[in-house]
């Protein structure tokens, strides 16, 4: 039976030069009966051949430096030397951004837990299926730009997974190096079910994501790291052969799945020590309080091993089971 294929791309993704266009997902609504989803892609082809990376933006929606190192780092081709294929989708959930949502709007879709997706699937599902099909068996590399959303505030870090193929780790470990964030986690996922990342690394590719910064917005220095370290990683890979010097060398943290700190209850947060700032085991990074009896004493939570901050919630108020603080461990 010949697959449902409900998805186009408008462009050639294999002649050399740079080229964008969009992916087309037919789409009826009560404001457009036959309307279309047009997803932004961007590819660039240099006259020598070299590997092809993916890099991707948006996959949530309310993180911003996806989208906006992508769109600097292709400012950047015209009039570059390059050699091999990037293949660009700074807005991989494009409904989700306009939103400023972390979820699609049209179909309640998370992009990043829906591969290997469906083909006939509806728009978030289709289009994970359309790159999982499609653009992942062309890439050598995959490069995914994620910050911490509306909800969590991250010291930036790149994020990598423990992996049992030696060469596959080296060659994602150098990636992580490459980039050159503050921080680098190597990362034990809560939930990697439908996850880019998992589908990338059980194709045997080197992955890497990252966190940088969050709360729902961005900073002169998060954008710069997203575009400067996406270009360093270009340089790695062999596309390009400039690319700004790392300020620093990235901190390798190791983050176990006993590293989350989650609340037994909901409350208002006060943060005690920030992102980026290193603790020892029982600290208190934060103290919950009950709005309902403003004289109980508040819970304090405290860090579960000896680290650093890596991340914690952007909101004042919290939910039972919510993550509010996660320490990595140096490596």
């Amino acid at each position: 039976m010949n697959e449902v294929v409900r998805i186009s791309c408008d462009i050639d993704l294999d002649v050399p030069g740079i080229r964008q266009g969009v992916l087309q997902f037919p789409l009826s609504t009560d404001a457009s009966a036959w309307g279309r989803l047009l997803t932004p892609i961007v590819v660039a082809v240099g006259e020598e051949s070299g590997p092809t990376v993916l890099v991707t933006g948006a996959s949530h929606g309310d993180e911003y430096e996806g989208p906006l190192g992508i769109m600097r780092l292709l400012q950047d081709m015209p009039g570059t030397a390059f050699r091999g294929r990037l293949i660009a989708l700074p807005a991989l959930n494009y409904p989700a951004l306009m939103a400023g949502r972390r979820l699609s709007p049209l179909d309640g879709g998370n992009m990043n837990r829906s591969f290997p997706g469906r083909a006939d699937g509806g728009p978030t599902l289709a289009l994970a299926h359309w790159v999982y099909t499609r653009l992942l068996p062309l890439a050598d590399a995959v490069i995914d730009i994620h910050s911490g959303g509306s909800s969590l505030r991250f010291a930036p870090s790149a994020v990598i997974h423990e992996l049992p193929d030696p060469a596959q780790m080296a060659a994602t470990r150098a990636l992580a190096e490459a980039f050159a964030a503050p921080f680098t986690q190597v990362l034990t996922e809560l939930d990697s079910v439908g996850e880019l990342d998992g589908a990338v690394e059980a194709l045997g590719l080197p992955f890497l994501s990252t966190e940088l910064g969050g709360g729902g917005g961005v900073t002169p220095q998060t954008v710069a790291m997203a575009h400067e370290g996406l270009r360093r990683c270009l340089r790695h890979l062999g596309l390009v052969d400039t690319a700004p010097p790392p300020t620093l060398r990235s901190r390798f943290l190791y983050v176990p799945e006993t590293g989350y700190v989650m609340p037994s209850r909901s409350g208002l947060l006060d943060p005690i020590v920030e992102v980026g700032e290193a603790v020892q085991a029982g600290q208190v990074l934060a103290k919950l309080y009950d709005i309902d009896e403003p004289l109980r004493e508040p819970v304090q939570l405290l860090a579960p091993q000896q680290g650093v901050l890596v991340c914690r919630a952007a909101r004042g108020g919290v939910a039972r089971g919510d993550t509010v603080a996660v320490v990595g461990a140096e490596v």
